[in-house]
């Protein structure tokens, strides 16, 4: 297998992890990547103030800068077309003769002439979560916890496990019901006026109904809006999961696919504002762009193992 180069996505992961005390040996098998990899990473790119994630990819972009490839307008072009759908880099570099770092590098050229691509680069700023010794936000009757979940939800080997969390507006005016399929990484949201377990009950069920026969658990973080998962698991017959408090890696499919919904609905939105078709349309987005870990197959086509990705 060829060597890749570390993602933003997964510098944000080694940043979290190694936050939360993990071993580079831990934090390896958790990215699947060698642990080598990540003692490489940690040594060449920790800064003073320790290792941080933006510090860490500009660090690795420099140093790969004087070996940016020259192109052609006409792949220009198509890269700025992708872009333009939200694309990323690393999926541009994938269907044309331009690397990841030339991509950002004419980015962020194009932003300092007064350019507007770098706003579809994914993720301006990550979302973090606190960090603390204990849960305050209360304890959720009847729940079953991580460790009883079938181990083969870990192995990503069958299309039905789904991870669930919301994503709230500003002000904490209304939120987003987020759920997205483990394997293909398949993406169901919609917007509830307020954060309750009832609202949130109703929205996942709603989202998930359509595809009962493709869900066999459901994992979510231990926010007090999931309280009704027993009703949850009820509707749709199946089996649902809580992750330990503060640990997100343990729902990384669910996080990063959140940090990807901010792109079309950041943090200083007014959710009140949020249309039925900017949903849809961020919905479609997210579904029919080619994931690296999908061999470049978006989660439509796996998910419903078509060959053809949904129309824009």
């Amino acid at each position: 297998m060829n060597y890749t180069h570390l993602t933003r996505e997964e510098r944000y992961q080694i940043y979290a992890l190694k936050k939360a005390g993990h071993k580079q040996s831990e934090i390896a098998a958790v990215l699947k990547r060698n642990p080598s990899t990540i003692g490489r990473e940690l040594s060449r790119n920790t800064g003073g103030r320790g290792y941080r994630p933006k510090q860490a990819h500009r660090l690795s972009a420099g140093r790969r800068a004087m070996n940016a490839r020259t192109i052609d307008d006409a792949t220009w072009q198509f890269a700025q077309a992708k872009l333009l759908e939200d694309w990323s880099p690393e999926q541009i570099s994938n269907h044309a003769a331009i690397s990841i770092e030339t991509v950002y590098q004419r980015v962020y050229a194009d932003k300092r002439a007064g350019g507007l691509l770098w706003q579809h680069l994914r993720c301006q700023k990550r979302r973090r979560k606190r960090y603390g010794k204990h849960d305050r936000r209360g304890i959720i009757p009847n729940r079953q916890p991580i460790e009883e979940r079938p181990p083969i939800v870990e192995e990503r080997s069958r299309i039905g496990d789904w991870e669930a969390d919301t994503i709230i507006g500003k002000n904490h005016r209304q939120a987003i019901v987020s759920l997205v399929e483990r394997k293909s990484g398949y993406t169901l949201i919609r917007k509830v006026k307020r954060k309750t377990a009832r609202a949130v009950r109703k929205a996942a069920v709603s989202l998930l109904k359509p595809h009962r026969d493709k869900v066999h658990t459901l994992t979510s973080d231990n926010g007090k809006e999931f309280s009704e998962h027993e009703q949850i698991a009820k509707e749709l017959q199946t089996d649902f999961f809580f992750a330990h408090p503060y640990a997100s890696w343990e729902r990384g499919t669910n996080e990063n696919t959140n940090g990807l919904i901010r792109q079309y609905f950041p943090k200083n939105r007014d959710f009140t504002t949020i249309t039925q078709q900017e949903i849809d349309h961020a919905m479609k987005r997210l579904n029919n762009r080619p994931r690296k870990r999908l061999g470049y197959q978006t989660p439509s086509q796996v998910f419903f193992k078509s060959g053809v990705a949904l129309q824009n």
